[in-house]
């Protein structure tokens, strides 16, 4: 009678794999910006950008200096100046996006919920957001005359659409199923909206938030182009028409700063609102 023969050992490979760790591969893709990185690359460019300047490798009447644009800031800031085309611009920007916001959220809510309304509201947005607010601007001054109300209407213009398209994008990407869910414990459809639609909705509405601000700033320097005597558009097309390059680039300098103001405003409202995250 054969014998069997002994089950062979299985061969060595030097890795031990019942005692190897395994690090935890659960924490979710969340890249998070470095605290000083920003800031410490904005400083180089500046100092390379200063000493491209000091060195005459860059002609200061095409490419001023930043030193001479802090010059230029501090001259307006102590004459006033700086103040008064900041408020104005501030104004109309304030006006404007919380017209077009407003408008823009009930709008998206509406469109997002109901099929009447996204039938006829995705029609005449997507026949009119194509269209420059600003080229509008002719019309409106012969509508609502000369004056600020042509500017802010021009605003509310550009920050109703972008934020009517983000609010029904987010409303369309909450879960059905947590709808559903809601729907057969016989939730209320208010409370539903509050509480399961608001929530879903939120990272796109406060995307579009974000978005429809850089509209805001960029219709507000156009239409103080065209037809305004103060406001950081009109300070920096007279700094461009006489050829003072270090005011129009402490002008930009100034826009520059306030988008990062409500860049950093946008952020706390996300930290606050979006926690659960």
């Amino acid at each position: 009678m054969l014998e069997r023969a002994p089950p062979k050992d299985p061969p060595q490979t030097g890795l031990d794999t019942e005692s190897r760790p395994v690090g935890f591969r659960g924490a979710g893709f969340a890249p998070r910006a470095g605290r000083y990185s920003g800031w410490i690359a904005l400083a180089l460019v500046l100092a390379l950008w200063q000493l491209a300047g000091s060195a005459g490798w860059i002609n200061p009447l095409f490419l001023p200096p930043p030193s001479a644009i802090a010059l230029a800031i501090w001259k307006l800031a102590m004459s006033g100046a700086l103040w008064q085309h900041v408020s104005v611009s501030v104004m109309r920007i304030g006006s404007g996006w919380i017209f077009g916001t407003a408008a823009g959220v009930l709008v998206g809510f509406a469109i997002g919920l109901s099929s009447i309304a996204r039938g006829v509201g995705i029609t005449f947005i997507s026949a009119l957001f194509p269209i420059p607010k600003i080229a509008l601007l002719p019309l409106l001054i012969l509508w609502l005359g000369i004056g600020e109300e042509p500017k802010v209407a021009t605003i509310a213009l550009g920050v109703f659409f972008s934020t009517a398209i983000s609010v029904y994008s987010g409303v369309d990407a909450v879960p059905r199923n947590l709808i559903r869910m809601a729907q057969s414990f016989n939730v209320p459809f208010a409370s539903i909206v509050r509480r399961v639609i608001w929530p879903g909705a939120l990272p796109s509405i406060l995307a579009g938030f974000r978005i429809s601000a850089s509209v805001a700033l960029l219709l507000v320097v156009s239409a103080e182009m065209i037809g305004a005597q103060f406001g950081i558009g009109a300070f920096v097309l007279q700094a461009g028409n006489l050829m003072q390059t270090d005011q129009l680039l402490a002008g930009v300098v100034i826009l520059s700063l306030f988008g990062l103001a409500v860049g950093k405003l946008i952020n706390l409202l996300e930290t606050r609102l979006l926690h659960w995250r």
